[in-house]
């Protein structure tokens, strides 16, 4: 026998428990501000791996020289996580290996992504951040996701940006370095920007423009910084952009009109001999017809004539001459005053150019007479 129940409890529904183990798993999930997983040590994993493990992948011609510089530095960095690299310039491949002191099981994966992202043409000082715990890395294949090559190219600059903007603004939001070669688009950075990345680029290709999603990144960036809203839902904040610019089908030149359906056949076309009974010519004689054939030629060689006549007259008809327009008569309201202007000449050619006035070259005659009777 089950024990009675205590008095004033109720059951509990299964509605409300389930409810309530709901709120302790999304309370568990959320990671508080400012934790940091503990780094994997050698007293996590004393005894090391089991067996070895390796990677191999190819670089393209270009960037040969470039890894056989950086190559020293790359070795470097995967010796302290007891991984072994190798170049092999002969044939063109990349290759890390585990050893026996390698403790990690994950550090191989992370070697991987190494000389993955140095194939994709991302330089060594951003590359080797992927040895980090919180940076990750994500190369999105854009070669086969847009028929055209003209629209390719213009997308794939577009996603970059006047002098690498857009580009730069979506590294800023993200967190994330990204680096856009040939028909791969490689990111490098924190999990929950390498996301954001993924869906720029790939809504980029479906002809979006990265704005669009650059806008909806800033007002998320200003609405997390908010500890009220951090927990509500932002539907209502981010803006919605419709397609405005839709591109009306092509309609053809030729337009299929279908008949109304009929459950009798077609009629049977005329044949040669019915039209010749219909018109009469099957009763004519051999002469006859061959005379209605000859004239029916001359009637359209003679039409052909005069239309060659007509197109050879056209280069004698004259052109049409445009009206002569007589030009205006000067107007003479204005009266000049010519006996004004003959006495302004009379004067100019009495003085000198330079010349000093009359009462002045008289001033001074008789100041030098009076200096030459001194002198007497």
């Amino acid at each position: 026998m089950a024990a009675p129940e205590a008095a004033g409890t109720r059951p509990r529904r299964p509605g409300k428990k389930k409810a309530a183990e709901a709120v302790d798993e999304s309370e568990l999930l959320t990671v508080p501000d400012g934790w940091k997983e503990p780094a994997f040590t050698r007293e996590d994993n004393p005894r090391g791996l089991l067996e070895e493990s390796s990677f191999a992948t190819l670089f393209p011609k270009y960037r040969e020289a470039y890894l056989k510089e950086c190559w020293p530095l790359v070795q470097k960095a995967l010796s302290e996580h007891y991984v072994n690299a190798t170049l092999d310039l002969i044939e063109g491949s990349m290759t890390v290996t585990t050893t026996k002191k390698t403790f990690d099981p994950y550090a191989i994966i992370r070697a991987r992504d190494l000389i993955k992202l140095l194939a994709r043409s991302v330089p060594f000082e951003q590359a080797v951040r992927i040895l980090q715990d919180d940076v990750a890395c994500d190369i999105i294949k854009i070669g086969s996701l847009v028929r055209k090559r003209e629209s390719f190219i213009k997308r794939r600059g577009r996603l970059l940006g006047p002098k690498g903007s857009t580009l730069k603004a979506l590294e800023l939001l993200t967190n994330c370095y990204i680096m856009v070669q040939g028909n791969t688009v490689s990111a490098l950075g924190p999990f929950s920007g390498l996301k954001e990345v993924r869906k720029v680029v790939l809504d980029t290709m479906k002809n979006i423009h990265p704005i669009y999603n650059i806008k909806t990144l800033m007002i998320k960036r200003e609405l997390s910084k908010d500890p009220e809203l951090r927990s509500q839902n932002w539907e209502r904040f981010l803006p919605k952009f419709k397609r405005k610019n839709l591109k009306k089908r092509k309609e053809p030149k030729k337009k299929n009109i279908k008949k109304e359906y009929t459950p009798f056949p077609p009629p049977q076309p005329e044949s040669k001999i019915d039209k010749e009974l219909a018109s009469g010519e099957y009763f004519l004689k051999e002469s006859q017809k061959k005379r209605k054939r000859v004239e029916e030629i001359k009637a359209k060689q003679a039409e052909a004539v005069k239309k060659r006549q007509e197109e050879r007259n056209k280069a004698f008809i004259p052109p049409k001459e445009k009206p002569v327009v007589k030009a205006k008569k000067a107007s003479t309201e204005k009266k000049i005053d010519i006996e004004a202007i003959k006495e302004k000449v009379k004067n100019a050619k009495k003085k000198k150019l330079g010349a000093l006035p009359m009462e002045e070259v008289k001033l001074k005659m008789a100041a030098d007479e009076k200096k030459k009777k001194k002198k007497k």
